[in-house]
């Protein structure tokens, strides 16, 4: 018990120092390219819309680094349990077919798009948004950094998910860092402000079927619509896909 223990506080460290690695050099490399260099942060005169901005990101900032810290306790539990031989996890490539570590790749990321559609328009409920979501809100037009600014409850609620699958779905370690690195970037590229983008980057023929920056942006702008994360279906099949995606500097 006392290694387990042990290990579990070793894992807590490791992991919490690479998503937090992560989360500065993916939301930070993006927030510099496109904000920094030529956005309206660098170039706005107006030092009220400054102070503004550069205090919302600081607190989407804050929350990241928060749940970057329940993300850890997640993972670690997940490598403990791997330790105690308690999940599907494995590392042996030939234990399954090569064509497998795609196909879970692709199965896991539409079962926690469904996963996040179903949860994420359950936290707009008025009773829950409160508590469980408004965090991720404070900013109508957000930037890289709020891509991971979550409520510590909502933050449990979406590490919960990878924490359940791997007792479900055997996965190769390989398809868990790729799922990991997947949902870290696609989260970053959905949070670019609309303003920041070349006019034909997010009206892409794919955005009919995956979500993009212009889509999420729908999301931050009137919240009862696009609440998906990586693909369309759900909004369109349950009727709360935006009729329209923004345009640039549309309010």
């Amino acid at each position: 018990m006392e290694i387990i223990v042990s290990s579990f506080g070793l894992y807590s460290i490791a992991f919490l120092g690479i998503i937090l690695l992560r989360y500065f050099l993916v939301a930070g490399g993006v927030f510099c390219f496109f904000y920094i260099r030529e956005g309206p942060i660098a170039s706005t005169s107006d030092r009220a819309f400054r102070r503004r901005a550069w205090h919302l990101i600081w607190h989407d900032i804050k929350l990241s680094v928060l749940s970057t810290g329940i993300f850890a306790i997640a993972a670690a539990l997940m490598m403990s349990a791997y330790t105690l031989g308690l999940t599907r996890l494995y590392y042996l490539l030939q234990q399954y077919d090569l064509w497998y570590i795609p196909f879970s790749y692709l199965l896991v990321l539409l079962l926690q798009d469904t996963y996040f559609y179903f949860t994420h328009r359950l936290f707009h409920h008025p009773a829950l948004f409160r508590w469980m979501h408004q965090g991720h809100h404070r900013s109508r037009y957000p930037t890289p950094w709020t891509s991971f600014a979550f409520d510590p409850l909502e933050a449990i609620v979406h590490a919960l998910f990878l924490v359940v699958i791997i007792f479900v779905i055997p996965l190769h370690f390989i398809t868990l860092i790729a799922i990991s690195i997947t949902m870290t970037i696609w989260a970053v590229i959905n949070h670019l402000e609309i303003d920041q983008l070349s006019p034909a980057f997010p009206h892409h023929w794919l955005e009919m079927y995956m979500i993009g920056p212009a889509h999420h942006s729908c999301h931050h702008r009137q919240y009862t619509v696009n609440y998906g994360l990586y693909f369309t279906f759900w909004d369109r099949l349950l009727n709360t896909q935006a009729p329209t995606l923004p345009s640039k500097n549309s309010s």
